[in-house]
Formats: C-alpha cells, structure tokens, sequence
C-alpha cells in the first residue's frame, strides 16, 4: 500500500471515530434536551426568545450534571432532584429567593422564657401533627423569606393560645412594615417583623390580604383588619442547639440558615448535613424534632418555596451537630413571638 494511502485510511479511521463519538454526543443531548422541554412544561416555564432558551438549557444541563453526582455518592443520607430552580444558577437562585438580612442583626438581648424548664422535652416533636402548621406556602421571587418565617411561628402561637389555626398575612408585612430594616422582597428581619406585628396591634389574615409577592403600598384599610396579636417576642440563646430544642419543643419558632449552596437549592430526600456555612440568607421555621430510621437526629424545618421543593415544601436538617452555631446556623440566630 502507498504512503499516501496509509494517511488517508488513518484519516477515515479518525473521522469515523469523530463522527461516533459526535453522533453519540448528540444523542445525549437530544435525550437532555427531551428531558429539559418536559421541565419546561411541568413547571410552566416560557423564555423570550431561542437564544435564552439556549442558554437556559447549558445551566439546566450543568445542574443536572450536578444532581446526578451528589446523588451518585452513596455516603450522603440526602438526594437532590431536577426541581423548579432547575435552569438558574447559584447566584440567581440565591438573589431570588434568599432575603434574610443576617448582617444587619439585633444586638439587643431579650429574656427566654423557657430557659428553667426542668421538665425532659418529647423525644420527637411535629406541631403539623398537633394543629399548628399552616400549609406550605410560596414566595415566588419575592426575598421576603422573613415575612414567611415570622408569620409560621406566628400562626403557630396563635392556634396554641387561641385554638385556632389561621392564615395569616405576608404581604401586609411586605407592604407595611417598611420604616425599619425590612424591606418587602428586597429582604429583612424575623425580629423587626415580630415588632412590627406587636406595635401594629396585630396582624391581618391571608385571606383578607392576600399575598401576591411583590412590593406594594401599605393598604391599611385590610391591615386594620386583625386576625391575630402577640405581644411580643424573645431570642433564643445563640449558638445553643439545646436552647433551641427546649424551644421547639413549646413552641414553631424562626430561624435563619445558610440556604445559598447548590445542595440547599435542589434538596429533594433525607436528612440534610451539608455542605453549607454559616453566612445566614434565609429565614424559615422550625416546626419540629425527630430522627430517622438511621438514627440520625434532625430539625423539621418549614420553608416557602411551594410544595415542589424538598418533601413536599420541608427540609430534614441534621440536628446535634459538632458546630455549636448548628447545620447552617441553624442555632445562630433563633426568635419566637409570645402571646
């Protein structure tokens, strides 16, 4: 065989070569593609044109990427899943959803009135079972994760004194309670929410004033309207998980976490334990205790991004952990409203 001859039938042998592992690359795609324009529909979701389309494409395929790794290491009691936050990146999930303003924190300390209970607390605790969980809600793009938080651990201590499990309003907090740090979707405070609520004389219900998760003028025609009171609220001792136990154990109480990670973002099964730290940027309410079949103890922690997310709208954090802030933070920066 000529010289030349040799060169050419290398060069086919390569171009075949190219052309399968193209072929076969496409096919992969092809498939994702399918599986990313049943996304699309699932979660009702419609771009303005093809090119951000494409583009939302490469971030859903990267995260799916993502997912299927972390659910591929079988030493992580968690899984993830191809969830509604599917095709936004970190950053854009985290500037969404995630309004918890934990730089700008109370210094102030206030009483806790749970600290001499001498009484063991329940080896498990579930306030949804007991009457005192409204169902999950959704903030939508609104970073008013705050409003969400104090209005749980709110409805939570007006069924307990009142008997009466009531929805109550977030958006008259978004509107209204707007002189201090909280500021509607541009993020606030659990606490400055519990004062707003107590000096307000109370606060409207949902379905007098309904959410609709964007900001608006105060209407106080509705937010005259009062559904429930409190009359006021106390930090739980920082970075005490036991603290925060003995306070979950009496009542739903807010806490604030760091939910910025990518795990946090597609969190489907299990029990969380990471990966995550302690710069706090989200605000959601433990409404309960336990542990799972493997013995690992965990918080039953209440958020508000719809039902879609975690199971069913909840999130199993790891509970006793060897950080005495907690997994996230959880125990960093904990409050309760009283009544």
């Amino acid at each position: 065989m000529e010289p030349w001859k040799c060169i050419g039938f290398g060069l086919i042998l390569m171009l075949g070569a190219w052309s399968c592992e193209a072929t076969s690359r496409s096919l992969q795609d092809a498939s994702m593609y399918g599986r990313y324009e049943e996304w699309m529909t699932r979660y009702g979701r419609v771009y303005n044109d093809v090119n951000e389309k494409e583009n939302r494409f490469k971030i859903f395929k990267e995260n799916v990427a993502f997912i299927e790794s972390s659910n591929n290491d079988v030493n992580k009691p968690y899984k993830l899943g191809v969830n509604q936050f599917a095709d936004l990146t970190n950053e854009e999930f985290k500037a969404s959803r995630n309004g918890f303003k934990g730089h700008e924190c109370s210094t102030k300390t206030t009483s806790f009135k749970y600290e001499n209970v001498k009484a063991p607390v329940p080896a498990t605790m579930d306030w949804r079972k007991k009457g005192a969980v409204t169902p999950i809600k959704d903030q939508g793009q609104c970073g008013c994760c705050w409003a969400f938080s104090a209005v749980a651990a709110t409805e939570g201590i007006t069924q307990l004194t009142t008997g009466k499990l009531i929805s109550l309003s977030e958006q008259e907090l978004v509107d209204c309670d707007t002189s201090g740090e909280d500021q509607g979707c541009e993020g606030g405070l659990m606490d400055d929410a519990f004062q707003f609520i107590q000096q307000n004389h109370g606060l409207s219900a949902e379905a007098n004033y309904p959410y609709n998760g964007v900001d608006g003028s105060c209407n106080t025609k509705k937010a005259a309207s009062i559904a429930a009171k409190i009359t006021g609220y106390e930090d739980v001792p920082a970075n005490s998980e036991k603290a925060l136990l003995t306070a979950v154990a009496h009542q739903p109480v807010s806490v604030a976490i760091d939910a910025g990670g990518s795990d946090f973002q597609f969190y489907s099964s299990g029990v969380f334990t990471g990966s995550c730290g302690t710069s706090l940027d989200h605000g959601v309410t433990a409404v309960g205790y336990g542990v799972s079949d493997d013995g690992t103890k965990y918080w039953l922690v209440k958020n508000s991004w719809g039902t879609e997310w975690g199971e069913e709208g909840y999130i199993r954090m790891q509970r006793d952990v060897e950080a005495k802030e907690g997994l996230c933070g959880i125990a960093m920066e904990a409050s309760y409203p009283t009544a």
